[in-house]
């Protein structure tokens, strides 16, 4: 039986991922660089085959997914929006997209300190995550 720190922390990531689908899922029509399409794209698969792990994780659980808060989303959706209505589209992307990573790392490895005693396996989850998103930041920094 999992711990609650196990499910917490999970839920967290879950949601967190369901975010970065999002946010990914709504600039990569917008990016005209080639090279940054297929760099979103990309990162998008690898966040959504994480997604489908902690689904099946949460499910095993009996436990629910847990939906990014209605405020965050449409805050997101605002900003993204209005960021790209000027200057250069590939820019504002990247910078769109590695402010929302570091926003998910900060906030995923907070929970992670928070819920200490949690599955391995589930902390292994938290540490891919980081691992995608730090990778991501690193490789948009070209666009900036």
């Amino acid at each position: 039986m999992p711990t609650q720190d196990t499910i917490k922390l999970l839920n967290e990531c879950n949601a967190g991922i369901k975010m970065a689908v999002e946010s990914l899922d709504e600039v990569i029509n917008k990016a005209k660089n080639e090279k940054l399409i297929t760099l979103l794209k990309n990162s998008l698969e690898e966040h959504k085959k994480l997604g489908n792990l902690t689904h099946q994780k949460l499910n095993e659980f009996h436990d629910k997914d847990k939906e990014p808060s209605t405020i965050a989303k449409a805050m997101s959706w605002m900003s993204t929006n209005l960021k790209l209505l000027t200057g250069d589209v590939d820019e504002k992307i990247a910078d769109i997209i590695t402010e929302g990573c570091n926003m998910g790392i900060k906030s995923i490895s907070r929970y992670l300190n928070q819920y200490p005693n949690s599955q391995d396996d589930v902390k292994e989850i938290v540490h891919q995550l980081i691992k995608i998103e730090d990778n991501l930041v690193h490789e948009l920094r070209y666009y900036l």
